[in-house]
């Protein structure tokens, strides 16, 4: 009777490791398939989620972002194929609109293009006498007016100079001026409800207009802001409510230690 012969242990692990190989290499071409399938697919959907204002308002819609893109990318996106769908340059695309900070942009497993808009928040809007009309955001960038929507915001009116990126950073600069203004305001719960208007005259005098009443603040040239606001509350708060609303047309803020009512 014939011995059976022993089998070669290197030679079944051998078979083993070619078995497994062959899973592995099967198993990745399914996988490449399926990402090739995939990326050849066309965009099935737009997702735009745009974050509001704190009052919950919207400078630019839905509809805007979706004609903005096809307007760039000169196609709708639902007409390309995922893999032709630039989600950098997409993001770059919408942070250069003026109303745009923020924009994130991906792709989810449903082929859905998802785009997540952070507006800027104007905080001041210029009229200025040469007719330019815009609004300034927190950062001071220049923002053009919506068509969606009229900020709520405090105007500055009067002899302005044009809007440069620097003037923030600029000596004698009436626009900084008024906007460092806006900030202490603003900052004020009082006063940002109470102050509508900062005016600027030809002579670099500013002059406040309040929401409530018919009087003018005078507050002359930018100096010592605190100090002439401190004086203004505390007309407000304890001298306005024995002599009333009528009592004075002008309030003068601009002798040192007082405020003068006419």
């Amino acid at each position: 009777m014939a011995k059976k012969r022993k089998k070669n242990p290197d030679y079944t692990r051998t078979l083993k490791r070619l078995g497994w190989a062959a899973v592995f290499f099967v198993s990745l071409g399914l996988v490449v398939n399926s990402i090739d399938k995939k990326s050849n697919t066309e965009v099935a959907q737009i997702k735009v989620n745009i974050d509001p204002l704190p009052d919950g308002s919207k400078l630019v819609t839905e509809l805007d972002i979706e004609e903005l893109v096809t307007e760039r990318f000169g196609v709708p996106l639902t007409v390309l194929p995922v893999k032709e769908v630039n989600v950098e340059r997409l993001e770059r695309v919408l942070e250069e609109d003026p109303f745009i900070i923020d924009a994130e942009a991906y792709i989810d497993a449903k082929n859905r293009v998802s785009i997540d808009i952070l507006q800027r928040e104007p905080i001041l809007r210029i009229i200025d006498n040469n007719g330019l009309n815009y609004y300034l955001d927190k950062d001071g960038f220049k923002m053009p007016l919506s068509t969606n929507y009229s900020a709520p915001v405090m105007v500055a009116t009067g002899n302005l100079p044009p809007h440069v990126p620097s003037f923030r950073e600029r000596k004698q600069n009436y626009l900084r001026d008024v906007f460092e203004l806006t900030e202490i305001l603003r900052s004020d719960e009082f006063f940002s409800a109470m102050i509508q208007q900062i005016h600027v005259s030809n002579r670099g005098e500013i002059t406040l207009v309040p929401m409530v009443g018919k009087h003018k603040i005078y507050f002359g040239r930018y100096r010592n802001p605190e100090d002439k606001l401190d004086r203004l509350k505390v007309y407000y708060q304890r001298i306005l409510p024995m002599v009333g609303f009528k009592k004075h047309r002008e309030i003068d803020l601009r002798y040192k230690g007082q405020v003068v009512g006419r």
